[in-house]
């Protein structure tokens, strides 16, 4: 059953499901003794379908168009662009703090002094310390939701770790002021504080962001794609995946406007200092509390239903003991763990949970495509800050282009939301979660070459050589020298590849949800958010090679491996595009409504059969007969 966000009330389809009242008497008359078949008739038998799950013949005629999404859905996209707009307007500049020096001839705080080509600057710990930071820090935020995901599934709810994760935010963001405070910098004791503040913040965000994209989801009323009859006349399919689409979009909109806002604090940091960086972001964090007060009682909240965990691995189990590992990925490994093929009673799981864990460990092989694309999308590690550098800045924070990233997906999402998809759904062109990937995937293989060739003219030009990003490549004065190619040509890469996201990161997210079973879906949307963990891994990993003169590796490598990496994603998922977008729980639902309406109708049950051959359900179905 559908159900209204908030309400807790049966959704129904708005105008047309419920709005047959009187439409025996019209079927009744007669003339000459036979049924009068009209249009009206042939209208009454679509309006007895909506609600209805779309027999095959339907799903390759009719229009496919998203669902409405509830006002709370939108409220809660705006707890995201809260918490990112806090947590990327400090972030933006925790590498300038860690890598550069006070400024000479600077105010103390940070900025640099006006009218030179220095970068904001506190700790001076150089570009390999700056990058552990920040990788470790990144990779925490990242690898931990595991654990967060797994206790809202079983313990909590994702409600109450969502306002966990907020309450130590607030902590961290109060540690990150006092050691950006000046007198705390001079003293050279600001490392700690600043240590303890970051780590926090990652904390925070592994218990937050696991469980606010699947609570999100959960306010999505439409599970499962259902046919509605627009006031027009015309016949539709009310997406599912549409419809999540749509709110994913909307979800990834704000959370980049959110990440915008490290272009003010990167401003902050090179005017007035990290003091004031770290402070604005702190007052946007103050909208959370309130904010999630106020929508409490209007969302959907799905209880903890204890983990599946265990049965997941029992399954794997059966599975293994049968067929052993070199079974895996082959067809039929999973059958064996069916109590209908292996006839066994004394399981506990059914077919269809099966089927569940089969789905969740797909989801799980997609995700392990991701690490490579998200070093793509700006460079292994902190190779981009070392490259921005390297370059003229004339007075632009050096840090500051990466915020274009967020800016052209800002520009880029209504495009796709209200222009591209519409458009292909209109003229009936599937374009599934599998290709929409594989695009992303490969595009950012292929506009990343541009870092590597940004990066070789930089050390060709730079006065220093191949060790332009050194800490050493300093004139007279002690002000730093750079190559004459401008900071901005990074531009082309940054805004090409963040394109790219919308591709991968907002499908990722609807494919966590929903090939995962319901007591597992805050555990595996933080597998979707691992793979980025394992990026950032790599990035920690690579900290000592991240510098000159290797820093153009950096950028070259990932970009062949990812191309090679997006053709064999393909070919390795391109048939789960022919799957439908149902959640676990609705299958069976599903297959009664199919089962019941082949029964009353066996000619629909043969154009489902039939391969392109179209039937004209007006020939076949009684007038007055409903399904």
């Amino acid at each position: 059953m559908l159900m209204n966000a908030g309400t807790n009330q049966p959704h129904t389809i708005p105008d047309t499901e419920f709005a047959l009242a009187g439409t025996d008497a019209v079927l009744s008359e007669t003339k000459g003794g036979l049924p009068i078949t009209t249009e009206a008739t042939e209208s009454t038998e679509s309006l007895d379908r909506d609600g209805l799950f779309p027999n095959d013949e339907e799903k390759k005629t009719l229009r496919r168009i998203p669902g409405k999404v509830p006002v709370v859905a939108y409220l809660l996209c705006f707890v995201e662009f809260a918490e990112r707009s806090s947590w990327y307007g400090v972030t933006q500049v925790f590498g300038n703090f860690v890598n550069r020096k006070l400024p000479i001839g600077g105010n103390g705080a940070g900025a640099p002094a006006k009218g030179t080509q220095d970068t904001a600057g506190a700790l001076g710990k150089g570009t390999a310390i700056s990058n552990a930071i920040k990788q470790s820090y990144q990779m925490i935020a990242y690898v931990l939701p595991i654990l967060g995901g797994w206790l809202a599934d079983t313990k909590t709810g994702r409600f109450k770790m969502v306002c966990y994760g907020v309450a130590i935010f607030g902590v961290a963001h109060v540690i990150l002021i006092i050691a950006a405070i000046p007198k705390v910098i001079q003293s050279g004791k600001a490392f700690g504080p600043f240590a303890l503040g970051v780590y926090s913040l990652a904390i925070g965000a592994a218990a937050f962001k696991p469980n606010v994209s699947p609570m999100l989801l959960d306010q999505n009323p439409y599970p499962k794609s259902v046919l509605h009859t627009l006031p027009t006349g015309e016949r539709v399919i009310i997406d599912a995946e549409a419809t999540s689409e749509r709110i994913m979009l909307w979800f990834y909109l704000l959370i980049n406007i959110g990440g915008f806002f490290g272009v003010a604090t990167s401003y902050l940091a090179k005017d007035v200092g990290f003091w004031a960086a770290f402070f604005v972001p702190t007052i946007l964090y103050m909208i959370l509390p309130p904010l999630l007060w106020y929508l409490k009682p209007r969302l959907v909240l799905k209880p903890p239903g204890g983990s599946d965990l265990g049965r997941v691995f029992k399954v794997l189990g059966v599975c293994l003991s049968k067929g052993g590992i070199w079974r895996v990925g082959r067809h039929g490994f999973w059958d064996s763990a069916k109590p209908s093929v292996n006839g066994r009673t004394d399981l506990p799981w059914d077919d269809q949970f099966v089927l569940d864990v089969k789905r969740t460990f797909q989801a799980t092989g997609i995700f392990c495509f991701f690490p490579i694309f998200n070093i793509n999308d700006g460079g292994l590690g902190a190779a981009a800050d070392a490259l921005s550098v390297m370059l003229t800045t004339n007075g632009v924070p050096n840090d500051l282009l990466g915020n274009l990233n967020p800016l052209m997906i800002i520009v880029a999402i209504p495009v796709f939301n209200y222009g591209i998809y519409p458009f292909l759904r209109k003229h009936k062109i599937h374009y599934g979660p599998i290709a929409r990937i594989f695009t992303g995937l490969l595009l950012c293989s292929i506009f990343s070459v541009g870092w590597p060739v940004i990066t070789y003219y930089a050390y060709k030009t730079s006065p220093c050589g191949n060790h332009a990003s050194s800490l050493d490549c300093l004139d007279a004065d002690g002000n730093s020298m750079v190559s004459p190619i401008s900071i901005w040509v990074t531009a082309v890469p940054v805004m090409l590849t963040a394109v790219c996201e919308i591709l991968v990161n907002v499908t990722a997210y609807g494919l966590a949800y929903s090939r995962a079973p319901k007591n597992m879906r805050g555990l595996v949307s933080a597998l979707n958010l691992l793979s980025t963990g394992v990026s950032y891994a790599i990035g920690l990993g690579t900290s000592y090679v991240i510098q000159d003169p290797f820093i153009i590796w950096a950028f070259g490598g990932p970009t062949i491996i990812g191309f090679v990496l997006a053709f064999v994603f393909w070919f390795t998922f391109k048939h789960l595009d022919k799957e439908e977008y149902i959640l676990s729980e609705h299958m069976k639902e599903v297959e009664e409504e199919e089962a019941h309406t082949a029964s009353h109708n066996p000619a629909l049950e043969t154009a489902g059969r039939s391969s392109g051959s179209e039937v004209d359900e007006e020939k076949h179905i009684d007038a007055g007969e409903k399904l």
